[in-house]
């Protein structure tokens, strides 16, 4: 159960925190006053998508904090969530930089861990979310996940691609001789320019080393000539002088030992200056200026360029390529012997995926029948005295897919006599609406929270009523939180919160308030048409309304 909902700074919500009651929670108010706000910021908490548009304007970054209990959780999500206590925290920030960060109690975890562990504490359906079940992807994946068919249809899916990519294999397989030989003479010209070239690893870079050397050997002999000269040759070289001084101020750190560290300075000196005469000798020694060297590395450079530039882009890339064209021909070589052996892999592979189709078809069948049940038992209250619902599972074995080689329809007859057609093709939206209610409720299983935003869309009345019943007895046993803009449906609440927006014409503010026995029976008046606060006809409709929901009371 949801115990508390902190949340800051999201959309127009400067800061709200809230603690709904079990049974049903309902949220009301006029239309724009932020009602599905709430919701999508609990929403945002459990991992759904989120941007820095959803960031109040003014703010820094945006935060939502969602408390739960874990009383209706398995040990098994427990242990896997290392979650110790009788509750667990779920919380989720964003800045304007789009940093965002995400933690289960005060663990940091991705926001793929936050949205895993979200689905086995709420269940939503968001606004106009009962559209989507029209589309035949959408019907097969409730079908699916009511039968516990998802392993089996991943499964099936694997296959599928393997089944595709032996197939796509095969038929490349299949060239004419003609093609054969003409990709047997690119791959051997190609794989000649390489080998004519004979690269060796780390090639290219010792060559880009050494160039810039070469080309510059003539003027860094001369330059190195005059340093040594200077430093040593010379008679009145820097060594010379330097010997000379040095000498005669270790004579003068024999009389006044305040000269002593001048001494070791200038000693020290003389050492390092002889280290430099002989790495310049040595360097001297090493250089070649010889112009026909300079000329066959500048050669040998553009040719492993020239090689990187068709084959690479790195030298790696180079050595890559060769491996695979000789694959390659060896492959085009023995491609009677390929093409055989990958159409006898590609049969045996749409042979398993066939059987897994059947397995999938089969279950399908079985669950159909099953849901068709539970939702006509579920639905039927719902203003549906003569309702139908059939789920066809037809198979089309020749052109299986990804999820099988089933076309699943929803078929729907909500009056007698009426033979059920596609629910895409009969179905109102206010049905919808309800068939969706019926669906996640079926579907919703051990789901300790469930959420709808403005699941009622499209009815009213009697119907209204109904489905406002719906939902309570949907409430008992879990927790159920519902943004509604009718009053039948807010007259069964068991916990009514009021969300009102306000401004200044400068900024705007959201208001959450749980509403007291009195405030609730004006809030009913108003979603009724109350002119005011003193409408005593509203506010007897509204008492009469409450009392008939809750006649236990």
């Amino acid at each position: 159960m949801l115990q508390k909902l902190s949340v800051r700074n999201f959309a127009v919500i400067s800061r709200v925190e809230f603690t709904p009651r079990p049974g049903l929670n309902v949220f009301t108010g006029e239309t724009g006053a932020g009602k599905s706000v709430a919701i999508s910021a609990l929403g945002f908490a459990l991992g759904a998508r989120g941007s820095v548009s959803l960031i109040k304007d003014g703010a820094d970054k945006l935060e939502v904090r969602a408390e739960f209990d874990t009383a209706g959780l398995s040990e098994e999500l427990k242990q896997k969530y290392l979650l110790q206590k009788n509750s667990v925290v779920l919380s989720r920030s964003l800045d304007r930089n789009g940093k965002g960060k995400s933690f289960i109690n005060a663990r940091p975890v991705s926001v793929a861990e936050l949205a895993e562990l979200g689905k086995c504490l709420v269940d939503f359906h968001g606004q106009h979310e009962h559209q989507s079940l029209l589309r035949g992807e959408v019907q097969q994946n409730l079908l699916d996940t009511y039968a516990g068919l998802l392993p089996l249809r991943q499964k099936t899916h694997d296959a599928y691609r393997q089944w595709r990519d032996l197939l796509a294999q095969w038929e490349a397989a299949q060239l004419s001789e003609q093609e054969k030989q003409r990709q047997l003479d690119l791959c051997a010209f190609q794989l000649q320019e390489i080998e004519a070239a004979a690269p060796k690893e780390g090639e290219d870079a010792e060559l880009e080393q050494k160039l810039p050397q070469l080309k510059h050997a003539g003027r860094l002999l001369e330059l190195c000539a005059e340093a040594y000269q200077a430093l040593y040759e010379a008679e009145d070289s820097a060594s010379a002088q330097l010997g000379r001084a040095a000498k005669q101020v270790r004579e003068m750190a024999q009389l006044d030992e305040h000269v002593q560290a001048a001494a070791e300075a200038l000693a020290q000196a003389e050492t390092f200056l002889s280290d430099a005469c002989d790495q310049l000798s040595t360097y001297q020694g090493s250089l070649d200026a010889d112009p026909n060297t300079l000329d066959e590395m500048l050669s040998r450079h553009e040719k492993l360029k020239r090689l990187k530039l068709k084959y690479g882009p790195e030298l790696r890339d180079v050595f890559q390529t060769a491996r695979h064209l000789k694959a390659q021909m060896d492959r085009l070589q023995n491609a009677q012997l390929v093409e055989e052996e990958l159409q006898k892999q590609a049969q045996k592979a749409r042979q398993e995926l066939d059987a897994l189709c059947e397995q999938l078809h089969q279950k399908r069948l079985a669950a159909a029948a099953r849901l068709s049940r539970c939702l006509e038992k579920e639905i039927r209250p719902l203003g549906f005295d003569g309702l139908q619902f059939e789920i066809a599972v037809e198979m089309d074995s020749e052109n299986p897919g990804p999820h099988g080689a089933d076309r699943v329809e929803f078929l729907f007859s909500p009056n007698p006599g009426q033979v059920p057609r596609p629910l895409r093709a009969v179905a109102s939206g206010g049905e919808l609406s309800r068939v969706m209610l019926g669906l996640k409720t079926v579907l919703a299983g051990e789901v300790p929270v469930m959420v709808f935003d403005e699941v009622d869309s499209g009815v009213g009345g009697r119907t209204a009523a109904l489905v406002g019943q719906k939902l309570h007895a949907v409430a008992q046993g879990r927790q159920v939180l519902c943004v509604t803009h009718l009053a039948s449906v807010a007259a069964c609440a068991d916990a009514h919160f009021h969300i009102e927006k306000t401004t200044d014409g400068k900024t705007t503010e959201v208001r959450l308030q749980r509403l007291s026995a009195q405030e609730t029976e004006k809030e009913i008046a108003r979603m009724l048409g109350a002119l005011s606060d003193q409408d005593q006809t509203a506010l007897l409709h509204a008492r009469q309304m409450l009392s008939a929901a809750h006649p236990a009371d």
